[in-house]
């Protein structure tokens, strides 16, 4: 499957949340039982480093298998570390030695005004 194309907006300096359920044509979840998922905030394609990792492997993505939902989570100290504007992402699935890219997109970073 081609990935989907998803852009949202992230509020510095607050928590984030998204939930995501993969299904096939059918609308029918995937069971996505074994996998690990990992996910890149970066200020552009061509950026050596990521502004912002994600990752089932450190706990900020969960997934249940069997309805192949993906909740992906960053913190409020984790969104303040980032710069206000546009960021590009993308999410990806790994099983084994099989990696796909379940959804990806632009990020807008909102400002923080409260101190």
């Amino acid at each position: 499957m081609t990935a989907g194309i998803y852009n949202f907006t992230m509020d510095q300096g607050s928590v984030f949340s998204v939930v995501l359920v993969y299904t096939d044509s059918n609308n029918v979840a995937i069971n996505l039982t074994g996998f690990t998922a990992k996910m890149q905030l970066r200020q552009s394609y061509n950026s050596t480093a990521a502004d912002l990792t994600l990752s089932t492997a450190n706990g900020d993505i969960t997934i249940v298998g069997a309805t192949g939902t993906v909740t992906v989570n960053a913190t409020a100290v984790q969104t303040a570390t980032l710069s206000a504007g546009l960021y590009v992402y993308d999410l990806e699935l790994t099983s084994g030695t099989n990696i796909s890219r379940l959804v990806q997109g632009q990020v807008t970073v909102a400002e923080q005004v409260t101190q």
